[in-house]
């Protein structure tokens, strides 16, 4: 039986100051030899001094081998939890480098009970000058066994009042506190961190390496959002959603040849610095939240039938009588009971027009153009709270009906704006993003860049003379389509519990690249009547589009509708009108 020599374990050496005395010794015995010229008092201070000389070089020998040992050992320092020479997570800026959110430090109180002189005494005194205080979490640390932590994330003035009580076995440590210095603002975009510095949700957890890695770095991370807009947006939101007294409410602005999210707004609002907003106001609903969208889904069945040929703006559907599908009869809100073209059957918001179309393409047809679209999966956006669609099992002939006019599939509302987005950029479907700048990659043909125009020319003319028409703003060439819907109520569609939507785009004029942007606002269960989109949503998107526009670098000029201005241009038939 071979044996393989066993391995000797390297011995650690500690260092050893015999050195020093057999130095000292040494010394001594030379002046005892010498006699140091025969006065006791010289002897006495030659030896001091000797010694002095003896101390000193190893205080120095001592202080370059920590030198070294810190330097060269190539091991990482360590620091505890929010010691000053943590790393911290990078200011959050917006795309104009306003600041979002920040670290400050605040520091965290530690007890010693076996250095507390009189418990109650500090107990009734910790209390007057930390209200905010934890009864029970100090009582169980006063009087325990070991130093703890009794309250994080003290304030300068805080520590300032406990520091001057003078107690004893008081101690603080440093730390980094998240603070968000615009409270509401932008909240449901930030985010939130957890108290060790981690990202929750929003940005801080979409980006969480990449905020680290700016704060080594000393850096800001910049987000996409432009503060301008943003405030423009939560302003609008607000005002709608209180003057229609709804449920909850989303806004978004997007950049809809970059993909980048300009501003996003959901309500009811939360700040971030108050851990103890609900989770209802936390719930970022342009996510998160599914809703079956009513007719702004048209715009993508048009496309689809423009894009695939199975119609052009001249084609004709009959929508004189309800549209028989089985045992289902689909009827128009705004019956106009006549046979409509593909643009009436738009403009007119044409439940049974666009029902045909879309049982006329089949279920191969739609599907592709919804999933082009993005409508099948979650938005492919940073955000972690990005959900996935509520779909359909079964494409049949009723469900494609539904489809088409926007119910069948539930979908987020930043679904909607990326689908649009696609129709109205020159027909490519491009990632949303809260990054500056944009996704890389992801990009992919929707629709072609002909159909694209003609969406843009349809949704134009919706806002003119169809149901958007609250949504136009002066000399912005404002298009877009209406959204409403009954929600599912116990089984059933109440026509109580309804939901207004518009999609609005502006300009929709100039060539397919030219800087273009999607202003989505839905309103979910408002009280008010009429509960639709272009009564509850509309009017808030032509404001936001008011407000923002000079923000975002788009000039108020003449189309073939309107002035700069805003004043009405007579179209030829409305000089027949005249002349009759």
């Amino acid at each position: 039986m071979s044996h393989q020599p066993l391995r000797e374990t390297p011995r650690v050496v500690a260092p050893s100051f015999r050195w020093v005395s057999r130095l000292i010794l040494s010394l001594e015995h030379s002046f005892q030899r010498a006699k140091a010229a025969g006065r006791a008092e010289e002897d006495t201070r030659v030896r001091i001094f000797l010694i002095r000389i003896v101390f000193g070089a190893l205080f120095v020998a001592l202080s370059a081998g920590a030198v070294n040992s810190a330097l060269f050992r190539g091991e990482a320092p360590t620091f505890g939890v929010g010691s000053p020479g943590a790393v911290s997570r990078a200011d959050l800026v917006d795309r104009n480098g306003h600041l979002l959110a920040s670290n400050i430090e605040h520091h965290g109180l530690f007890i010693d009970p076996a250095e507390v002189w009189d418990r109650e005494l500090a107990k009734t005194q910790l209390k007057r000058a930390l209200p905010k205080l934890s009864d029970s979490r100090l009582q169980r640390v006063l009087y325990g066994d070991r130093r703890a932590m009794v309250m994080g994330g003290l304030t300068p003035q805080e520590k300032a009042r406990v520091h001057a009580l003078a107690l004893g076995g008081i101690s603080f440590e440093p730390e980094d506190r998240r603070v968000y210095p615009l409270g509401p603002s932008a909240a449901h975009v930030i985010g939130l961190t957890e108290t060790g510095g981690k990202g929750l949700s929003g940005a801080e957890a979409a980006f969480d390496a990449d905020i680290r890695a700016a704060g080594r770095m000393g850096e800001p991370f910049a987000l996409s959002i432009d503060l301008r807009v943003q405030g423009v947006l939560e302003n609008e939101l607000r005002a709608a959603a209180v003057e229609n007294a709804v449920k909850g409410a989303v806004g978004i602005v997007t950049n809809a040849n970059t993909g980048e999210i300009l501003a996003l707004a959901s309500y009811p609002e939360f700040d971030p610095n108050d851990r103890s907003a609900s989770m209802d106001a936390r719930m970022n609903r342009a996510a998160a939240a599914h809703y079956e969208m009513g007719s702004v889904f048209k715009s993508f069945t048009v496309a689809a039938g423009l894009d695939a040929g199975y119609a052009d703006l001249a084609t004709t559907f009959d929508a004189s009588d309800p549209l028989k599908i089985g045992s289902r009869s689909i009827r128009d809100f705004h019956a106009q009971n006549r046979i409509m073209t593909l643009e009436e059957v738009f403009i007119h918001s044409s439940n049974i027009g666009t029902s045909r179309l879309a049982v006329e393409m089949g279920p191969a047809v739609m599907r592709r153009y919804f999933q082009n679209l993005g409508l099948l999966d979650a938005t492919p956006v940073e955000l972690k709270e990005s959900a996935a669609p509520v779909t359909p099992r079964n494409w049949t002939d009723t469900t494609l009906a539904s489809l088409s006019f926007g119910y069948g599939l539930m979908a987020t509302p930043l679904q909607a704006v990326a689908a649009t987005g696609a129709l109205v950029n020159g027909g490519e479907f491009v990632p949303l993003s809260l990054r500056k700048g944009g996704q890389q990659g992801g990009r992919r043909r929707a629709v072609s860049a002909q159909t694209s125009a003609t969406i843009l020319q349809l949704m134009r003319a919706n806002v003119i003379k169809g149901s958007g028409g609250r949504a136009d703003a002066p000399g912005l060439r404002v298009g877009g389509k209406t959204g409403s819907a009954n929600k599912l109520v116990n089984g059933r569609y109440s026509s109580v519990h309804a939901l207004g939507s518009f999609a609005g785009v502006f300009p929709t004029d100039g060539p397919a690249d030219t800087p273009r942007y999607v202003v989505f606002i839905l309103m979910d269960e408002p009280a008010n009547y009429p509960r639709t989109g272009g009564f509850v949503a509309a009017p808030a998107v032509g404001r936001v589009i008011d407000r923002s526009a000079g923000f975002l670098g788009v000039e108020r000029a003449a189309d073939r509708w309107r002035t700069a201005t805003g004043e009405k241009i007579p179209q030829p038939e409305d000089l027949t009108e005249a002349a009759q």
